[in-house]
């Protein structure tokens, strides 16, 4: 949904991405990404909200559902060091206590350190990440039971009915799928050394490729675009099955529709084999 406070913008992430220095592949999907940012500059966000999973390394022994942090960092990670978000305590924790009275059990979180699947987004869409204030709500897209995807659409319209009483213009970002199954989520464990992880994937990537589902992708997306919740449902609940073990990251994308219950237009799709993942960007009208 676009009104004058609210844009909401839903991408893939990869680490392939960050790898190719050369930018050589994914030419369509970056093309998308410029569209979005550039679309992005023109609203000229005052707050950020972002939906994204983890992959087993903020939370690996206690994994909530549903998360809000109140305090945050980025691990360093892909050439890239540590940093510190600007999270605005305030705000997070109204949201917090509106979420909770709303029927949403989230864990309130502080001093968590994320990954890609947020600091990628942040980059990619703003420039960097200290351009504007965030607020990151982990969804739990890795690590079974996950929350079924009508939860994740109830987190996200209460998120938005939170949102609608800001004065802020406000990005909502949802981070994460299409269609890909990564080695490192394939195996059932919570105690994986970034070795362990790097092993896997080098071991299972050309399985990997032939993972992606572009039909899966192609419907998910005209789903998203006609905001059909009853087949975003079932997309989300069978991606497992169907799409690969990290399509289950699509709950960021049906949470940060609902926060406007409108559809998103795909601005690019694109399977790209190196990166093993259907990548897409797509935002609101």
């Amino acid at each position: 949904m676009t009104t004058g406070r609210r844009l909401v913008v839903c991408a893939s992430h990869s680490p392939g991405m960050e790898r190719d220095t050369e930018k050589a592949q994914g030419r369509e999907f970056r093309d998308g990404l410029a569209r979005a940012r550039e679309e992005v500059a023109a609203f000229d966000p005052e707050l950020v909200v972002l939906f994204g999973g983890d992959h087993r390394r903020a939370f690996r022994h206690v994994v909530p559902a549903f998360g809000i942090a109140l305090s945050a960092g980025v691990m360093a990670e892909a050439g890239h060091p540590a940093a510190t978000l600007d999270v605005p305590g305030d705000i997070a924790r109204a949201m917090s206590e509106h979420l909770l009275r709303s029927g949403i059990d989230v864990a309130v979180c502080r001093k968590i350190d994320l990954d890609h699947a947020f600091a990628q987004p942040l980059r990619d869409l703003l420039g960097g990440l200290d351009r504007t204030p965030v607020i990151p709500l982990p969804v739990n897209c890795a690590t079974p039971p996950l929350p079924p995807a009508e939860r994740a659409l109830a987190f996200g319209r209460a998120a938005g009915t939170f949102l609608d009483g800001l004065t802020e213009r406000v990005l909502v970002i949802g981070t994460g799928g299409l269609s890909h199954s990564p080695p490192s989520l394939e195996v059932d464990t919570f105690e994986l050394a970034d070795e362990e992880r790097a092993r896997l994937i080098a071991q299972g990537a050309e399985a990997a490729r032939k993972k992606i589902n572009p039909e899966w992708d192609a419907a998910f997306l005209e789903a998203v675009a006609a905001w059909d919740e009853p087949a975003l449902t079932v997309l989300a609940d069978e991606a497992t099955e169907r799409a690969g073990v990290g399509a289950n990251e699509v709950r960021t994308w049906l949470a940060a529709g609902a926060t406007g219950g409108a559809g998103l237009r795909t601005l690019r799709y694109q399977v790209v084999e190196e990166w093993i993942t259907g990548m897409a960007v797509a935002a609101s009208t």
